[in-house]
């Protein structure tokens, strides 16, 4: 309905009852944590559209895949702030709101879902998701420090608070428990195909070959 990742959407998510929020992380050039679906910003965001970043579109590598677009990780925060939010599609969603809101810190969704919790008399639960964590490694850009930081800011770092702190990467999971990270943890997990009546996960023989070869190349 709106651009997602955006305090918009989550306000329009908590009208019609959402119990939980899931912003998932990115980390900007400066380190900061931003709620972002991908790395890439050309994803969803409307900075294609800005003359003024033309010379940022590069050709990379994340985590094994070469990407063409705008990346979080060559803007700064400030920078990013100046884009707006797009809808991503397969051109069949409504993106008559694109480019209407702004890009969030991580900061803001915690604060927005304590707001309205309190506003609202239940609890809201949030479901940061750190991407491409090895990636943000790989550029200085750690995600998990970071992600603890505001989590222990707004004193929800307990097994008892409302926040399941996710990955898909096992390594990033254990790095944040090691950092003392004491919220619950999420192991995510990607699949070819799934049932939603009863959860099934299917797994192609593609997938599972190329998934194979990632591993082995990345070492994990």
């Amino acid at each position: 309905m709106l651009p997602e990742h955006t305090l918009e959407v989550f306000a329009k998510a908590f009208d019609y009852g959402t119990d939980t929020v899931e912003p998932d992380l990115v980390s900007t050039k400066d380190g900061v944590l931003i709620s972002r679906h991908d790395p890439n910003l050309d994803l969803s965001t409307d900075v294609a559209k800005r003359p003024e970043f033309a010379s940022r579109k590069k050709t990379t590598q994340v985590d094994g895949e070469t990407q063409t677009g705008w990346f979080a990780s060559d803007f700064t925060l400030a920078e990013i702030k100046t884009s707006g939010a797009t809808i991503t599609t397969d051109g069949t969603r409504d993106k008559s709101n694109d480019g209407k809101f702004k890009v969030i810190t991580f900061e803001e969704p915690v604060d927005f879902v304590k707001l309205r919790s309190t506003q609202l008399n239940r609890t809201i639960a949030v479901y940061p998701g750190t991407k491409n964590p090895s990636y943000h490694r790989s550029l200085g850009l750690s995600l998990e420090d970071k992600r603890i930081a505001v989590i222990t800011a707004a004193g929800w770092n307990s097994k008892t608070s409302p926040v399941d702190a996710q990955s898909f990467e096992p390594s990033n999971s254990k790095q944040m428990k090691a950092k003392r990270r004491q919220t619950k943890s999420i192991q995510s997990i990607d699949s070819d195909d799934h049932d939603l009546k009863t959860g099934k996960l299917t797994f192609a023989d593609t997938a599972l070959a190329a998934r194979a070869t990632y591993l082995r190349e990345t070492g994990r």
